[in-house]
Parts: C-alpha cells; structure tokens; sequence
C-alpha cells in the first residue's frame, strides 16, 4: 500500500520552557507529518509521528535542530507496531 511508519521519537536535552512542542507542530504541518508532541516528566519531550520514512526523516532532523533557545543532547526512536488514525498534529497538554 504505502511506506506509512509511525515512530515515538524522544527528544532530551533543554527542550521544556522553549516552545518546542509549538516548534515540532509546526514543522510537523509543515512536511505533512500526523500525530501528536507532549512533555514528559523527565523533562524530555515525546513526539509520537505517522508519515512516509523520507518525511519522517525529515521531521527527526528539524527536532533535533529544535527552536532558538532548546538544546538537544538526543533523539531516540521507537518505530511504533500500528500506525494510528491521526488527521492531524496536536500538542497534548
């Protein structure tokens, strides 16, 4: 059918109190990428993500860029078993 994959991309570094769950919608809408970006207690942040694997490449690549002020030490992967029925790219609060 197609080469849709979704990943759990986790994101350390100084990515909480710097925009980056806006930064990581916005560059999700922006290449086409579904899914959804929280932070988590650890003070890192969880991207879950749907798309192909060149879009999705690119979506890890801009996270680890982060926006002005973030500094990532790391971005871990997990590909995901399913790919969720997402319509969109949401910050989860």
């Amino acid at each position: 059918m197609s080469d849709r994959r979704a990943v759990r991309l986790r994101v350390s570094g100084r990515v909480q109190g710097v925009g980056f769950r806006w930064f990581a919608r916005q560059a999700a809408r922006e290449l086409g990428v579904v899914g959804r970006v929280k932070n988590l207690p650890d003070g890192s942040v969880e991207a879950l993500a749907a798309g192909d694997l060149a879009t999705l490449a690119s979506f890890r690549e801009r996270l680890r860029e982060g926006p002005r002020g973030a500094w990532v030490l790391d971005v871990q992967e997990q590909e995901l078993a399913t790919v969720p029925d997402w319509d969109g790219f949401e910050i989860d609060r």
